[in-house]
């Protein structure tokens, strides 16, 4: 009866220690869960288990030139949590233009509770916020990756002037900047003697 238990416990110790690839990353798939998030404009919010970070970013900054990030993204628990479902970038002033990040179409432009927004679908299952945003575009307006899709206006960070950016894949939230930036963690390897 012990050996079983001995042998169970050595494999699961051999399967921890056995080094890992890292998965792989398609922008289509999205970032991971772990850095799911956001949106005001979007009702539900819910965090999914995913990939690891991505290995291929080919998305763009909505900001020029590239930002500070002010507030990251931080996703509740559970759906009915408090938290941040989104990114909250620095720009360099009010009235600036915010471009969109990846080709697609406006799905929403409009106001939602007391701020502009607008939303585009990029397809697979993938949609961007902004917010607060006015913009002259419709639902149904195409756009190009980098193309204009508003003005950015005041008052989301006080004084300061941001945008806040959120990405839904379906109805998970998650972190915009695995789009533009790698955030898998550094890891560190001993050096090699000899």
């Amino acid at each position: 009866m012990k050996a079983p238990i001995l042998l169970a416990v050595l494999a699961l110790a051999a399967a921890a220690a056995a080094p890992s690839a890292a998965p792989s990353f398609s922008p289509a798939a999205g970032p991971p869960s772990h850095t799911a998030g956001f949106s005001a404009a979007e009702p539900a919010v819910r965090a999914s288990p995913a990939a690891a970070a991505p290995a291929t970013r080919s998305w763009a900054w909505p900001l020029a030139p590239r930002p500070a990030v002010l507030r990251p993204f931080d996703p509740p628990d559970k759906p009915w949590l408090s938290g941040h479902r989104g990114v909250d970038l620095q720009a360099a002033s009010d009235g600036g233009p915010v471009t969109s990040p990846e080709s697609g179409t406006v799905s929403f432009a409009g106001v939602v509770v007391d701020r502009p927004v607008i939303t585009v679908d990029h397809g697979n299952g993938l949609r961007s916020s902004f917010e607060p945003v006015r913009s002259g575009l419709k639902k149904g307006d195409a756009v190009a990756k980098g193309d204009v899709l508003g003005t950015l206006m005041t008052g989301h960070c006080g004084a300061t002037p941001c945008v806040h950016w959120g990405v839904r894949r379906g109805e998970d939230y998650v972190n915009p900047l695995g789009f533009v930036m790698d955030l898998r963690p550094s890891v560190l390897l001993p050096l090699r003697e000899g």
